[in-house]
């Protein structure tokens, strides 16, 4: 069901009117709207979990409850944990110039907050930037995708029983409403999808000046190292890569690894997918393609690959099944830069491998292309590891394991030029849905008013000062 244009500024305004009757919640108001996040994930695991899965065609329940409720739950119980603390204002130090005075910088509620949520993480990618705005003290809009029906319209459901529409309200419908909510004069708009849709949602964004976190997405790399413990490597790298079979924006997109270890690369890829998914093709451990439009997306890179002079290694005995959107994880060897497969972010379980002859000519590689979302680095050697995260650019970066930086609350997540701008997670979610409004608090005795006209002696000495000195 589509949300018409007027009823999504209609619930703006009505946002808006709230949080101008409470512009800086309380912490207990602020705790409240997380425990009844919480309590709505808790009382309807079961449910939710079903309906991505019939989005999908299937989507395990454990791959579920690993990649959407825990890190969702464990966002709210950090931000529980530690939110009084980041609401509380912040000493700074005056200049000396200006002392006895003192500086404050008082965290403000940005007020509503707009949210874009991508089909392959259709919880997780709404829960994450929702409780970063909550613990902020703010109220959001939530824009699901129209590629998850069944969960979308579940997630609307729940959310208008368990909250008021002034304080979180989500919002479905297809790509015209989506543009109309990215024109709203949102406080502030995160968007999480990919960089051709990022370009539009940040040109409609402008029109309001309306400031924008875009988590976009490009080719994320594995390198293997020299000095790497290569049969973890290959086993942690397959995991990121066929989790949601492929579907994640972080999922390592291809691999660069020493040239004389390529056939080692393909054999033991091959064992530890038999080992992952022994059944493959006949059970319900491994997700389906989510559409049909990203099924043949993904199978025509992998064919016209294959024309241009791609090999193609299997890592299962099943076959593709178009009529249950099942594809097989695959190595493609043999690649370069001038197939599509090396151009666009696979998004799927096709895994390209680059071999190199020198650990520089690998990250000059890296270095040469778009900043990625996500690096991998496999390598035992310190001094190695220091110098490829000095020579390269990314999002974010795991060393000797994939995706899970993404769950760690301490740190920030969120991409760098063509992968993305801004971040969030944590802290640092609350710092992009909070104004730290800067504070400066003169002293009752201050030497202000030597700074004053008339500019005389006095005024000329003062300012020599203040020039050698300040």
């Amino acid at each position: 069901m589509n949300t018409p244009s007027t009823d999504l500024t209609a619930n703006l305004q009505l946002m808006r009117a709230a949080q101008s009757r409470d512009p800086s919640p309380t912490w207990d108001a602020r705790a409240a709207r997380l425990r009844t996040l919480e309590a709505l994930l808790q009382g309807h695991r079961s449910a939710i979990a079903t309906a991505i899965n019939a989005d999908f065609g299937c989507r395990p329940k454990e791959e579920t409850d690993l990649l959407e409720f825990f890190p969702s739950l464990s966002g709210i119980r950090h931000a529980l944990r530690h939110g009084r603390r980041w609401m509380r204002p912040r000493r700074s130090l005056a200049g000396l110039a200006f002392l006895p005075a003192r500086n404050v910088l008082i965290p403000q509620p940005l007020g509503v907050i707009g949210i874009i949520v991508p089909w392959n993480y259709p919880l997780y990618l709404a829960i994450g930037p929702l409780v970063d705005a909550l613990v902020a003290g703010n109220r959001a809009m939530v824009k699901m995708s129209e590629y998850t029906p069944r969960f979308s319209a579940l997630f609307a459901d729940l959310v208008s029983k368990y909250f008021k529409a002034d304080e979180v309200l989500v919002v479905n419908g297809d790509a015209e409403v989506a543009q109309a909510f990215s024109g709203l004069p949102f406080d502030h708009l995160l968007f999480t999808g990919s960089t051709a849709v990022g370009h539009h949602v940040m040109r409609a964004a402008s029109a309001n000046l309306t400031p924008v976190t875009l988590e976009l997405g490009g080719k994320s790399p594995a390198i293997i190292g020299p000095g790497a413990r290569f049969d973890n490597a290959v086993e942690r790298i397959l995991f990121g890569k066929l989790v949601n079979a492929g579907q994640t924006c972080i999922a390592p997109d291809y691999v660069l690894l020493p040239r004389a270890r390529l056939p080692d690369f393909i054999d033991a890829a091959q064992r530890v997918a038999a080992r992952m998914y022994p059944q493959l093709g006949h059970s319900t451990e491994y997700a389906s393609i989510a559409s049909d439009r990203q099924y043949q997306r993904i199978v025509a890179l992998r064919d016209r690959a294959v024309s241009a002079g791609a090999r193609v290694h299997a890592l299962s005995g099943a076959t593709d099944d178009p009529a249950r959107r099942l594809l097989p994880p695959q190595l493609l060897s043999d690649v370069n830069d001038s197939m599509d497969v090396m151009q666009e972010e696979i998004f799927g379980p096709l895994l390209p491998l680059v071999p190199y002859d020198s650990i520089d000519e690998a990250i000059a590689y890296v270095a040469a292309h778009p900043h990625p979302l996500a690096l991998y680095l496999f390598e035992q050697n310190q001094a190695l590891i220091d110098s490829v995260l000095a020579r390269t650019v990314a999002g974010g970066v795991s060393v000797n394991d994939t995706l899970y930086h993404i769950a760690q609350h301490g740190l920030p997540f969120g991409g760098v030029g063509a992968s993305g701008m801004g971040g969030y997670h944590g802290e640092a979610g609350f710092r992009t849905f909070s104004h730290l409004k800067p504070v400066f608090r003169q002293a009752r005795f201050n030497g202000a008013g030597l700074l004053n006209p008339p500019y005389g002696a006095r005024f000329r000495r003062m300012l020599d000062i203040l020039l050698k000195r300040g």
